[in-house]
This record gives structure tokens, C-alpha cells and sequence, in this order.
């Protein structure tokens, strides 16, 4: 146990501590936002947001889709419009808030492994820009809603699944051989079906997808996908006749969650990608490169959002552990409860106290896998009362959060320069009975 105070480095980086120890961020103090908006909630930077998503569109100059579904809500939706990046959604949920932001349509991706007929409509129909599809079944369905309904033909990217080992959690794997996503290259799957969208009046081929997995720290399965995706392009273009107008290699930059994590900066990671790309096309004697897309949402998200909690029951078990229990819990962040996610933790009125006390955090769901962060360091007088913040849950939080227990969802509040304005509400009781039906 190292015992030493939060490394700033893992918050925003309008992250300070006072002279009394306080911890602000985007000039906020943290421990006021909790007494004025209650806990458990999500804190966000706005200009950290802004950052990397600047950094984002500096590294890929091809083309920036954000992925919706890491966070999103209207403000988020706007934040990434006014950045100037395209937006990903993978549902018509997802589609509705962004278009309810005034998002451009045209600037808007559908994916998903299972879109209805209801969810393709709706795209086609607002114009998206891409519809990514990933099975003969949706074209099936683009046909029909095509040729039966005359809905405008889509701009489609084909979904490869590539078969490349991501090195990371299997549930965050989405590019191997046996994943439910996408046209795999084998038994031609993924060439068939591009053949199929060629020789087809109701959709337009633009390009390849490919997205690996999440929260990947090593290039390999980058270079890997980005060898095999060449060969596809190659073969595109010599036996179709086809550019490849566009490469997307999907998202899936780490970020660092804890300490001893090491992850690439984004340019650093960029530059890697376009390195191997471009050794992959000329190996495969592409003649017209494709422009090279991405698109991230935890990278941009994640290491901008805090979730603030109040510390409740304290239990000691005498030789086993002691329980840190907070006000919250997998309604609010189920990635460790999923698949053992890892956080740190520390006290934001006492940010550089040294954490000399290793403890488990547990949500209060009645639930022994409630737990937030096992074995983690904290300072020895964390006492009931005290605001517990996690650092780096800026994505897949708030967008996972559900009312198990019938608790409600935290706020959402966004800071910068000192302001901050709240941009998703609190749950109430009474909204857990709004759609009941007496």
C-alpha cells in the first residue's frame, strides 16, 4: 500500500487543492456541489470535455464520430455539436435525444447488432449520415423500408468483424471470431455482403467499419484488424471495382482508471493507428487509401467525470476487511459489479491527506457484488458523513445507471470556470411512478 494522496493526474486537468486540503474542480469545490445538490453525482468538466474532444479532432483530420452511448444527454449532445464531431447512436433512444439537442442529422451514425425496422425508419427518414449496417437481416429491412415505404436509400459502412484478440475484458471484446457483432471475414461473409450493398439500388456503400473492443491499452489489435481490414479493401477495389472511401476503425482507447494503469495519450495512439494503417494498405497494394475515421466515447468522457458519494456505515470485520459503505452503488456504476471495472477513491475535503487505510467501498443495494472498489486506499479518519469521490466514471456511468431498489438517478452537474449548472435533474420518488399504471 503506497499511502499517498490522489494523483491529480488521473482528473481533469483543471483539477487544485487549497491551501485547506479542498479539492475543486473546473473552480468548483467539490464538497459544495455535494452539500447543494445532494449525492450520490456525477461531476463533469465541461472544458475537459472540450479538450479532448479538440484532441480527438487534431489526431484522426479524417473524421470524429463521439460515441453517445458512453454519455449522453442533451448537453453532452450539444457540447460534442459544437466541437465540430459527428455523434454515434445505437438505438432510436439514442437517436431521439440527439436530434431532440438539434444535432445535425446529417452528422449522425446508426449502429447496433439488432436495429428494428422502427429504428431504421426513423434514421433513414431524418436523413442520418451512415447507417453501419451488421447483417444480411437489416438489409433485409433496408430493402423493404427502401423499396415498400420509400424511405431515402442510406449511406451505409459494412460492420467487419475482423477476428483479432483485443487484449482486454471478453465482455468488452467486440471484434473477435465468435462476437455477436458485425459480417465476419470468414467464409467471405463480410466481401458477400459489400457485394450485395454494390449491385443494390436501395443503399450506397461508403466504406468499412471495424470496431475491436474497449478500454485497450496495446496496439497489437489495432495492427492486427488494420492488416486484415487492408486485404478487404484491396479486394474491394480490385474485384468490385470499389474505393474504399472510408476505414473506421471504431473507438476503444483506454483510459487510465487507476494508477498503475499506462494507457497511450490520444495522439500518441493516433499516430500508431495511422502508422499501421498505412504499412497494412501498401502491403496489401491498396491504390486509393481510404480516409481513416474513429470513433471514441470513453476517452473523451470518462476521465472528465467524478461521481460524488456520502459515506454512510462503516464496518470493520477483524481480520477480513473493513466496509466503506456510500450512498450509492451499481444503480449508479455497475462496471465493477459487471466485470470487476477498478477505481480509486479519496476524500475531497481532505484531497491531500495521505490514504493510509485500505478498505472495500459498497453501494447500499441489497446485493453482496455492490461493491464499487475493493481493496482501495483512503485515509485513515474517513468517518460517516464524509463526500467519497471516485475519479475517471465520466463514462458508462450515468449511462448505465438504472433504479434497482427503486432509487433514483443522480443528477448530472457541469462545471467550468468557476460556474457550474446542472444539466440532467435528480430522480425523484415520484418519477419511479410515472409509468406505472394504476
Amino acid at each position: 500500500m503506497h499511502a499517498d494522496p490522489i494523483d491529480l493526474s488521473l482528473l481533469a486537468r483543471s483539477a487544485a487543492i487549497d491551501r485547506d486540503g479542498r479539492l475543486s474542480i473546473g473552480g468548483c469545490d467539490l464538497v459544495a456541489l455535494a452539500e447543494e445538490h445532494g449525492t450520490p453525482l456525477y461531476v463533469y468538466d465541461e472544458d475537459e470535455l472540450r479538450v479532448r474532444c479538440r484532441e480527438y479532432r487534431a489526431a484522426f483530420p479524417g473524421g470524429v464520430a463521439y460515441a453517445s452511448k458512453a454519455f449522453l444527454c442533451l448537453a453532452m449532445a450539444r457540447l460534442v455539436n459544437e466541437e465540430g464531431l459527428d455523434l454515434d447512436v445505437a438505438s432510436g433512444g439514442e437517436l431521439h435525444v440527439a436530434l431532440a439537442a438539434g444535432f445535425p442529422a446529417d452528422r449522425i451514425q446508426l449502429h447496433g447488432n439488432n436495429k428494428s425496422a422502427d429504428e431504421l425508419r426513423r434514421a433513414l427518414n431524418a436523413g442520418v449520415r451512415h447507417v453501419i449496417v451488421d447483417s444480411y437481416d437489416e438489409l433485409d429491412r433496408i430493402d423493404a423500408l427502401v423499396r415498400d415505404e420509400r424511405c431515402p436509400p442510406p449511406d451505409v459502412l459494412v460492420r467487419v468483424n475482423p477476428g483479432v484478440d483485443a487484449h482486454t475484458h471478453e465482455y468488452l471484446a467486440t471484434g473477435a471470431v465468435d462476437a455477436k457483432f458485425g459480417f465476419p471475414l470468414i467464409d467471405n461473409q463480410a466481401f458477400s455482403a459489400i457485394t450485395r450493398i454494390a449491385d443494390s439500388n436501395t443503399a450506397t456503400f461508403a466504406g468499412i467499419h471495424a470496431h475491436i473492443g474497449s478500454q485497450i491499452f496495446r496496439r497489437e489489435g489495432f495492427a492486427a484488424a488494420l492488416e486484415r481490414l487492408a486485404l478487404l479493401v484491396a479486394r474491394v477495389e480490385s474485384e468490385l471495382g470499389l474505393a474504399v472511401d472510408e476505414l473506421n476503425i471504431g473507438g476503444g482507447l483506454g483510459v487510465r482508471y487507476v494508477e498503475s494503469d499506462d494507457p497511450p495519450s490520444i495522439a500518441q495512439h493516433a499516430a500508431l493507428v495511422h502508422e499501421d494503417l498505412g504499412a497494412a494498405l501498401s502491403a496489401a497494394g491498396v491504390r486509393q487509401p481510404p480516409r481513416l475515421t474513429t470513433e471514441p466515447g470513453r476517452s473523451i468522457a470518462g476521465p472528465a467525470g467524478v461521481t460524488l458519494y456520502r459515506v454512510g456505515t462503516i464496518k470493520t470485520i477483524p481480520g477480513l476487511r473493513t466496509y466503506v459503505s456510500v450512498d450509492g452503488g451499481l444503480s449508479d456504476n455497475p462496471r465493477p459489479a459487471l466485470y470487476g471495472a477498478t477505481y480509486e477513491a479519496f476524500l475531497p475535503a481532505r484531497a491531500a491527506a495521505r490514504r493510509d487505510a485500505l478498505v472495500t467501498i459498497a453501494g447500499k443495494h441489497c446485493e453482496q457484488g455492490d461493491l464499487l472498489a475493493t481493496d482501495v486506499e483512503v485515509p485513515g479518519e474517513i468517518e460517516p458523513g464524509d463526500v467519497l469521490c471516485m475519479p475517471v466514471t465520466g463514462a458508462y456511468g450515468h449511462s448505465m445507471a438504472s433504479n434497482y431498489n427503486k432509487i433514483g438517478r443522480p443528477a448530472v452537474v457541469f462545471v467550468r470556470a468557476g460556474t457550474h449548472r446542472v444539466v440532467v435533474r435528480r430522480e425523484t420518488d415520484d418519477d419511479l411512478l410515472r409509468l406505472d399504471i394504476s
